[in-house]
């Protein structure tokens, strides 16, 4: 099998003067089922249609959008596996140096804004040509949304990128039945009925939600807390109704999220002839640097229903879990047996949070039904059948494949969740086979007050999960730790809340934070509602933001007191909240009196 085609000599030697679907995508091209555009291309392949990729063109002419010709379907945009803006620009606002998704980690290898400058670019080069839009990007700019790094809000990218369809969360059967449609002569702008859809129209279908207006989310932060609790009251694809926005004289209608993948539909996305390598054109750059982590990882399952306030998987991925068959795992395995790059280690065996495998409702009907953002917090759902075994027999499954050594769970854990496993087994195999010496957990706050406002479970049940930890690993005779993540600035969160998580670091943390992220505010989720209007949407709450940089950099800086490069900036916070107890040559003090003595 060899790589889709990138130029028209490979076009040639498949014998193809035309192709059916051009994927334009932000990242290098790797052929691997952790790449959107790879993923897309495998699989319309798969059923029959002719897939070429552009990848990175060069956004300053028309030329690399039209080395491929004009397909005879449509083209398909994304701006890649990360937010462009994500990908750009630190929570700080401040240029990343480098692109893991860009051969040799280069950065500024696509523009700022991604997908509407490739459509842009695209109607430049054909007019009147049939453009679909999707991945994170796309996704989670369907509505109006804050954008952070402008400081406002904008309306749909379907309308800024001129494309004439957009598809939310995860598009392959979507994109499938567009080109199906379209390949019998309906015309894609006319489509407007499919599930994980958003189009235009100059009236909202009849019995549709509206939505307050482009205009009025830009005026008024009541209407735009409104917009956003009725985006998350619509997350269900069972019981969703259709959303309508007005964007001055149009409409951007979302149609309802599409309905979970089968298991038999996930196995056949996954089971796609992926070479696992990036293309041969970055062989002089050192390769894709994104692809070495993951290149020997398996994806169990999608969806989360941790309902995390800063995270938007719910919007994409959905809240019911869509699982893998263990036979169509054990086969992914054994093909890694087969590859020349593979040494005999599984670097992840997961999905967003792994210890989801598996686990659902114990009656349907009522998941069909709910509209809860989490259905773990603040408590577990009773519905949720919350055992583990299928975790625990896949992994016993996949310990028995020949040339198989290790097998690392690499991709996070929701440990308040184990704490509920009725089984009781599987933090104990977890430990014993699964966890190379570090597990990463994200408690991301330990101040109930935060982490409430987060949808985490807090410190007492991070204490109850440190212990567990301890006392499984004592019982194996082995050493290994907790790699805890935390987030700063978040909503809600002041810098006593952060001192208090210091000092919880200097007592009880074998581990010191060297790398804290500040609150990102990415587009869509609750956190990012509190952020622009400090406002809790779910509950209309007023919350506190701590906004500008020199404050964000303190509440940073009271994590990683130890560096010295902090020590002004955590003197000046401990000073401002009258903690000065904490200065000075005393056991409990984060940081010495003198500079030149840091702790």
């Amino acid at each position: 099998m060899t790589f889709l085609p990138i130029n028209k000599d490979d076009m040639k030697k498949r014998g193809w003067d035309e192709l059916d679907i051009i994927i334009v995508s932000g990242d290098a091209y790797v052929d691997h089922p952790a790449w959107a555009a790879a993923v897309l291309g495998r699989f319309l392949e798969s059923k029959g249609y002719k897939v070429g990729i552009i990848a990175q063109p060069d956004w300053t002419s028309t030329d690399d959008f039209m080395k491929l010709g004009r397909p005879r379907l449509f083209f398909a945009v994304t701006a890649g596996n990360v937010d462009s803006m994500v990908s750009h620009y630190t929570a700080d606002k401040k240029k990343r140096n480098n692109d893991v998704y860009s051969p040799g980690g280069e950065a500024e290898k696509r523009p700022d804004r991604t997908t509407i400058v490739y459509c842009n670019r695209l109607r430049e080069a054909y007019s009147g040509v049939s453009i679909v839009i999707g991945g994170i990007e796309a996704s989670l700019r369907r509505l109006a949304h804050y954008d952070y790094w402008s400081d406002k809000v904008r309306g749909s990218i379907l309308f800024d990128s001129r494309a004439d369809l957009l598809v939310y969360g995860m598009g392959e059967y979507i994109l499938l039945d567009i080109a199906n449609r379209v390949n019998v002569g309906e015309k894609l702008s006319k489509i407007t009925d499919i599930k994980g859809t958003c189009y235009g129209a100059k009236e909202p279908p009849e019995n549709s939600a509206i939505l307050p207006s482009l205009e009025q989310v830009k005026k008024s932060t009541k209407a735009f807390v409104e917009m956003t609790k009725t985006i998350y009251h619509n997350t269900n694809p069972y019981n969703s109704e259709t959303l309508a926005q007005e964007h001055s004289n149009r409409y951007l209608i979302q149609n309802p999220p599409a309905y979970p993948l089968t298991t038999e539909q996930l196995d056949a996305v996954y089971e796609l002839p992926y070479q696992r390598l990036g293309h041969p054109i970055y062989d002089n750059d050192g390769g894709v640097p994104a692809l070495e982590s993951v290149q020997f990882s398996i994806v169990t399952h999608r969806g989360c229903f941790g309902g995390c306030a800063f995270c938007t998987l719910a919007l994409h991925q959905g809240k019911i879990i869509q699982n893998r068959s263990p036979e169509s795992i054990i086969r992914e395995a054994q093909s890694f047996t087969k590859h020349p790059d593979f040494k005999g280690t599984i670097s992840d065996v997961g999905g967003p949070s792994a210890n989801m495998y598996g686990l659902k409702g114990r009656e349907t009907k009522k998941c069909e039904s709910c509209k809860r953002p989490s259905c773990i917090y603040p408590t577990a759902c009773k519905n949720l059948d919350t055992d583990h075994t299928s975790s625990v027999s896949l992994w016993r499954q996949l310990r028995e494949v020949e040339q198989i050594n290790n097998i690392f769970v690499a991709s996070g854990i929701r440990y308040d969740l184990l704490l509920e496993d009725s089984s009781k087994k599987y933090l104990y195999d977890l430990c014993e086979h699964h966890v190379g010496g570090q597990l990463k957990i994200a408690p991301e706050h330990i101040n109930n007050y935060v982490a409430s406002l987060m949808h985490k479970p807090g410190k007492s049940k991070y204490y109850k999960f440190m212990k567990e930890f301890k006392k499984v690993n004592k019982e194996l005779g082995k050493k290994q730790y907790l790699i805890p993540y935390f987030i700063a600035a978040h909503p809600g969160c002041s810098s006593k809340d952060m001192v208090e998580l210091a000092e919880f670091i200097r007592d009880h943390l074998q581990y010191y934070p060297e790398q804290v992220q500040n609150f990102t505010p990415t587009p869509m989720s609750v956190s990012t509602c509190m952020y622009y209007t400090g406002i809790n949407p779910l509950n209309g709450k007023k919350v506190s933001v701590p906004k500008g940089q020199r404050i964000r950099d303190k509440q940073r800086a009271l994590l990683q007191y130890k560096n010295p490069e902090n020590y002004k900036l955590v003197k000046e916070a401990l000073q401002e909240i009258k903690r000065t107890d904490l200065i000075g040559p005393g056991k409990k003090a984060l940081i010495s009196k003198k500079r030149n003595r840091p702790r």
